[in-house]
């Protein structure tokens, strides 16, 4: 009651409930674009999903191919031995430069959100 008649005597009754508004807005506006970040995350995570799913299909179909045509000519082991052995080969490439690989990618991360942080603020 004190303070609501303090309020209406100083006249900052509608200040008080323009700045309320006002939060209230910025409440509900950081609220839309955080559901706007999250929907257009979701939507790029499930594409990414799908384009993993599909490339690694396509791989282990490429790798088994590959095997059978070596295995035609050396043996049915020598065929997958050798496509089991370049992968292997390649997994040590990627084990001994995984810090710089990993560096690189960090790099590539942050540049990404500093454009999107220029864009927002533009």
């Amino acid at each position: 009651m004190l303070k609501e008649s303090l309020l209406k005597l100083f006249k900052l009754d509608g200040l008080v409930s323009n700045v309320t508004g006002y939060v209230e807005a910025r409440i509900e506006l950081m609220k839309l674009e955080i559901q706007e970040d999250v929907a257009k995350t979701l939507g790029k995570a499930i594409v990414f999903v799908f384009l993993a799913f599909a490339l690694t299909l396509f791989i282990m179909l490429i790798s088994i191919g590959v095997a059978i045509k070596i295995g035609e000519s050396l043996g049915k082991f020598s065929g997958f031995s050798i496509v089991a052995g370049i992968y292997l080969v390649l997994a040590l490439v990627l084990f001994l430069f995984r810090d710089s690989i990993s560096g690189s990618f960090e790099k590539q991360l942050i540049g990404i959100l500093k454009k999107k942080k220029e864009k927002e603020n533009n």
